[in-house]
């Protein structure tokens, strides 16, 4: 595992957590729909991306011309 991947495991997990956290002391309702539904989002794809290598922004950004670099986000 490198650098890159364990910062995005922990960013995501602190990212999760924290929704978690505000949710059960009753400060937000994940029930209802709201733009942090797009916070989980991100979130869990940080999660992922930490796991697994694969980032779906990398592939949008190659598309687009943008230079890969050393990143293991960035294969």
């Amino acid at each position: 595992m490198t650098v890159e991947r364990a910062i995005r495991i922990m960013a995501g997990v602190i990212i999760l957590l924290s929704l978690a956290l505000a949710h059960f002391s009753g400060q937000i309702d994940l029930g209802h729909l709201s733009w942090l539904w797009f916070t989980v989002f991100i979130g869990l794809n940080l999660l992922q991306s930490g796991f697994t290598g694969f980032c779906p922004p990398a592939l949008l950004f190659k598309k687009q011309g943008l230079k890969s670099g050393d990143d293991a986000c960035c294969r």
